[in-house]
């Protein structure tokens, strides 16, 4: 049976504004970096993505190596955007990236001019699209000049492949750098994309202020700490958790320490009549200067359960105070080496 969407799906769909461009973006956003991939369940992915539709979700995010194996979460989105959003694709805002390894040898990562159009060029044909609306350089290289870099993604608009263009996990001086250097270009800077939640708050301290001064839309990416901030991990490790699996989440993101810390807000959580996801996504969301946050999805109970979290995005003031207590960066930021130019 073809799919057919959800008519009402505007009708109580929120969004804000990102920066002070032309584009809003809803408040949660849809990312692909894991279970989109070839080792995936695509029909589980694909349900995923229909639902997140139904539900006013406009934005999907990407990157050249999201999987596994790199390359095929484009591959699988692809598919999706030909089997069910063929004529829906004006209603899309879809993003990817490059800047993380891709493929062997010196031209296959980093922020080179060339690498980051022929990825581009790769990600358009693993997907199917003459353009995307959003292309990042997904890190920092200290050894790119930053001109270079800026002047690829610049590149990329002037050849319609892309509408605008992002930064991903830059320092807040990188950030005002890499603005100049787009404006000089005529192209804006429209978002910067930084690990955000209540255990790596690193942005609080001069990036949301930066991004405010610039008019850059911030979207926060990794808002429950990769799964740490949700019920998954309060009982233990299950057996088919990312803990469990090799990759980002380190076995130490799940010290005693963090646990205290994620039980007593799981306690926090319950008291406002919310899953301690709902309201980790609510709490990034707290700041008006945070466009939207970018969540993944196993499945679509986990989707629902995310998107909740917008019925109830205020705080009282106690309560800010509260989570305060235990909303204190752990040491699980993964992105401070490459933001610092030390990865």
């Amino acid at each position: 049976m073809s799919y057919v969407p959800n008519a009402k799906r505007y009708d109580e769909a929120q969004f804000r504004r990102c920066g002070r461009s032309g584009i809003v973006l809803p408040p949660v956003s849809l990312g692909l970096w894991q279970n989109f991939g070839g080792a995936d369940v695509f029909e589980t992915g694909r349900a995923v993505i229909r639902r997140a539709f139904d539900r006013g979700v406009t934005h999907f995010d990407l990157a050249n190596n999201y999987g596994p194996p790199y390359g095929s979460a484009e591959e699988n989105f692809g598919e999706i955007l030909r089997k069910d959003f063929r004529d829906h694709r004006n209603e899309l805002l879809i993003s990817s990236k490059a800047g993380w390894d891709m493929w062997p040898g010196p031209y296959g990562i980093g922020g080179s001019r060339k690498y980051l159009l022929a990825s581009l060029d790769e990600s358009l044909q693993r997907m199917g699209l003459e353009y995307i609306d959003i292309f990042y350089s997904h890190r920092p290289s200290p050894d790119v000049p930053l001109e270079e870099t800026m002047g690829a993604l610049a590149q990329a608009v002037r050849q319609g492949k892309a509408l605008y263009v992002g930064i991903s996990s830059y320092s807040p001086e990188r950030t005002r750098e890499a603005a100049h250097i787009l404006k000089s270009e005529g192209v804006p800077l429209l978002i910067h994309q930084p690990s955000y939640s209540m255990l790596n708050r690193w942005i609080e301290e001069e990036l949301l202020s930066t991004l405010e001064e610039l008019g850059v839309g911030c979207i926060a990416f990794s808002p429950l700490a990769q799964g740490l901030l949700t019920n998954k991990y309060l009982n233990g490790v299950p057996e088919n958790s990312r803990a469990k699996a090799e990759g980002s989440f380190q076995k130490d993101f799940l010290s005693e320490g963090n646990l205290k810390r994620v039980r007593a807000l799981n306690e926090i959580a319950k008291e406002r009549g919310q899953t301690l996801a709902q309201m980790a996504i609510a709490w990034v969301l707290r700041d008006k200067r945070v466009t939207s946050a970018l969540i993944g999805a196993r499945n679509v109970e986990q989707l629902d359960d995310s998107l909740d979290a917008v019925q109830l995005l205020q705080f009282t003031t106690a309560e800010l105070h509260e989570i305060d207590r235990y909303a204190q960066d752990v040491a699980i930021d993964l992105w401070k080496d490459a933001r610092e130019g030390t990865a």
